[in-house]
């Protein structure tokens, strides 16, 4: 299993060696920390922590966990198998270097947060007719029950706080991979705003 953090940074397009354009997002990280190593026998699963970013402001018990490996802003951990936990020790660093052009990756991270927003925006809802009489309606929800009930039933579609949400996108496609420059070009669009942590998995 491949693993690493990283920061979004902006969206631009590249050009492949045939001449088509590729819409890429650009991901800048750094080598991250192995942290803490979690195993089957004491906390009842394999995954390794990663500490990623620098902060100064830590708590004591943030300071006594990660000890003298770093000021550490972020700190996530990936579930491994029983074969690969044997790879990682506490203090080894994960890199870029791990990943090759091509590999399909999947990438987590929280998206913008859009405040709220009608049913039209928030739920893909086509809104009234444009004509016949409809005044104020053309980007109303419409009926929301029926009349048997006298009730609105839970889960139904409506207005509210949209955005915020942690997002994963599955099969997206490694395009270049720069260790040197710590950056990471994946090609299509990658949740979140500028400055959003992303987790890339293989």
């Amino acid at each position: 299993m491949k693993f690493i953090l990283a920061t979004k940074q902006n969206m631009t397009q590249i050009f492949d060696d045939a001449g088509r354009c590729c819409p890429v997002t650009i991901l800048l990280t750094s080598p991250s920390v192995v942290t803490q190593i979690k195993t089957k026998e004491i906390d009842g699963y394999n995954a390794v922590q990663i500490g990623y970013g620098e902060t100064k402001k830590l708590n004591k018990p943030e300071k006594g966990h990660i000890k003298d490996l770093g000021n550490f802003r972020f700190l996530r951990e990936f579930r491994v198998s029983n074969d690969e936990i044997g790879n990682y020790k506490v203090g080894s660093t994960v890199d870029l270097s791990v990943f090759e052009e091509g590999d399909k990756v999947k990438v987590s991270g929280i998206s913008k947060g859009r405040g709220f927003q009608g049913v039209v925006k928030r739920h893909g809802f086509g809104g009234g007719r444009r004509s016949h009489g409809q005044k104020h309606s053309e980007r109303e929800p419409g009926s929301i029950g029926g009349t048997n009930q006298q009730r609105v039933f839970k889960g139904v579609r409506m207005g509210g706080r949209m955005g915020g949400e942690r997002v994963t996108v599955r099969g997206l496609k490694i395009v270049k991979v720069l260790p040197a420059e710590n950056r990471l070009y994946i090609k299509g669009a990658v949740p979140g705003r500028r400055g959003t942590l992303i987790e890339v998995i293989q």
